[in-house]
């Protein structure tokens, strides 16, 4: 028997149609195969898609899968934002904090409402590889097509995880980030010997006062070679800005704005809060608006 479908496009990290990061969200999941996911997915062509289905269990309210047009991941920030703003809008939500279960793990969502909606995700289990040795970090400026005097010498070259691993580097200027045309296939290449599908270059070389961190992330090993907006890179820059104490803190709480997609003319903004315990990161939030793009029905 035959299933109509609900699909979305939205636009997260933003509040304006056609900026921030587009994700699809199929609302009705449930009946899909992993195999439609994935062709649905692959058909919308977005970084990410979301699928809304029903709890397996009573550990959690809602269950979402993440698909890219060329596989399933564990976590999405900006599809995470979409997801729960669509389920917001359609079920008419009050405030309230929603458990959600993604392949990162069981993680509430805070559900905010003023003049629209705000989602806030926590993010997973916060891990740190060992920054690069040499040879590798020569190999990551080299498909970046950036040489060692750009880099920000206060910042090691790392992977850092809150559910779905980034190399995080950090670089001098603005002008540097957004002229960069990294080798995509190097970068491809790269990601299968050090296990990492994503890239996330940034700078503390703002324009705006409320911003202090621009970004572009890249990961052709999955299918998307520029990311717009991305709430898994951005989330991991939080935690690595306090664990190096590249930023000052309260010794609890540090919260900033990171902004990314200028680049691409896609700029959208995320919203990132870090709890520190022992001047260590505990944990990690991000947040951020969405708008919806279209809506249509798809039978399978």
């Amino acid at each position: 028997m035959s299933k109509k479908y609900r699909i979305y496009q939205v636009d997260s990290f933003t509040n304006e149609l056609f900026l921030g990061n587009p994700a699809g969200v199929v609302a009705n999941a449930d009946g899909l195969a992993a195999a439609q996911m994935q062709n649905i997915a692959r058909e919308l062509n977005n970084s990410e898609t979301a699928f809304i289905l029903s709890p397996i269990d009573n550990t959690h309210e809602v269950w979402i899968r993440f698909f890219t047009p060329a596989v399933e991941v564990p976590s999405c920030g900006h599809a995470t934002i979409a997801a729960h703003y669509v389920r917001s809008v359609e079920n008419n939500l009050k405030p309230c904090t929603v458990i959600q279960k993604i392949g990162a793990g069981i993680l509430p969502v805070e559900i905010k409402n003023k003049d629209d909606y705000e989602i806030v995700m926590t993010q997973g289990e916060i891990e740190f590889d060992e920054p690069f040795q040499p040879e590798i970090n020569k190999e990551i400026l080299e498909a970046l097509r950036i040489s060692d005097a750009d880099i920000d010498e206060r910042c090691p070259v790392q992977i850092v995880s809150t559910g779905h691993s980034k190399v995080l580097i950090g670089i001098k200027s603005r002008e540097i980030l957004n002229s960069l045309k990294p080798d995509m296939s190097a970068l491809a290449n790269l990601s299968r010997k050090i296990k990492c599908n994503g890239y996330f270059v940034f700078t503390f070389d703002t324009n705006e006062n409320d911003i202090l961190t621009t970004g572009r992330m890249f990961a052709p090993a999955i299918g998307i070679n520029e990311d717009p907006v991305t709430g898994n890179a951005n989330g991991p820059l939080g935690a690595y800005l306090v664990r190096h104490k590249l930023v000052k803190t309260n010794g609890k709480i540090f919260s900033f704005k990171g902004k990314q997609g200028e680049a691409i003319n896609r700029p959208g903004t995320v919203e990132v809060q870090v709890e520190i315990e022992n001047g260590y990161p505990q944990k990690v939030k991000v947040g951020g608006k969405a708008v919806i793009v279209f809506s249509t029905e798809v039978e399978l």
